[in-house]
């Protein structure tokens, strides 16, 4: 339903988005954890089923991530990473 109370929460409130991708020599993955506009924690652990670089991981895990969240109806993220390539 068009303009229910938590749509437009959804849409005005802000998420936090926090993505963390890995990369080791057994293969890559990422940790999800993401907090609603409500202050619910989202946690998940993907393994990702290829080998990949960091890099590559951690724009995995951003990709990923965002679809969760906005599939649960986040519109505005606040995202965090540790990778300066994602942040730029």
């Amino acid at each position: 339903m068009a303009g229910a109370p938590l749509e437009e929460a959804c849409k005005e409130e802000k998420w936090l988005l926090h993505v963390d991708g890995s990369s080791t020599t057994q293969g890559s993955g990422a940790g999800i954890f993401i907090t609603s506009l409500y202050g619910e924690d989202l946690e998940f652990a993907i393994e990702f089923g290829f080998k990949a670089f960091n890099n590559e991981a951690e724009y995995e895990a951003l990709v990923i991530r965002m679809r969760m969240a906005h599939e649960v109806g986040a519109r505005h993220l606040v995202t965090y990473s540790d990778s300066r390539l994602i942040v730029k």
